[in-house]
């Protein structure tokens, strides 16, 4: 059975070492692995998020915070897709850092308006799924740049197998 530590690495693309394999640690990887994350970011403009982002930020994920954090120092722009946030906002008044994320002048709201629900559309007949809050999101990473934040890369990549997941 697969741990939850071996899901994790492998939808990031890391290796998965059982007998080096720490809390908050990862495996080694080899000289060539090592210097591909410094280039994926360097590339970045930004992360954009999905509903399960939203939902691990909210519940207090350290690695969600983490990566909020970096992106400010590093002056980033978090896109949040409106129908992401529709599944994630239930109780705004108690959902402080969902609420804060969302005010910040670093993070851009992104609407399904006209143009983008034609998009949605064409690419859910495309790849020949149904979930229109995926599609969206996948047309603001895409249109950003930007990798895309989420607990569940594989629905995801059935839309976008060329996108940068950052599973948490």
């Amino acid at each position: 059975m697969e741990t939850d530590a071996e899901r994790r690495a492998a939808a990031n693309g890391w290796p998965f070492n059982q007998e080096r394999a720490r809390m908050g640690r990862r495996a080694p990887l080899s000289a060539g692995a090592q210097k591909a994350p410094k280039e994926r970011e360097s590339r970045l403009s930004g992360v954009t998020f999905d509903a399960g982002g939203l939902i691990a930020l909210d519940r207090n994920d350290r690695r969600v915070l983490a990566l909020v954090a970096r992106a400010a120092e590093r002056a980033m722009r978090i896109t949040i897709p409106a129908t992401a946030l529709a599944q994630a906002m239930r109780s705004p008044a108690r959902q402080a850092r969902l609420s804060r994320l969302i005010r910040q002048s670093s993070t851009d709201l992104m609407a399904l308006d006209g143009p983008d629900a034609t998009a949605v559309g064409l690419l859910l007949a495309k790849t020949g799924t149904a979930d229109v809050v995926d599609a969206h999101v996948v047309i603001c990473a895409r249109r950003a740049g930007q990798a895309l934040v989420t607990s569940d890369a594989a629905d995801l990549r059935r839309i976008a197998p060329d996108l940068e997941f950052l599973v948490v």
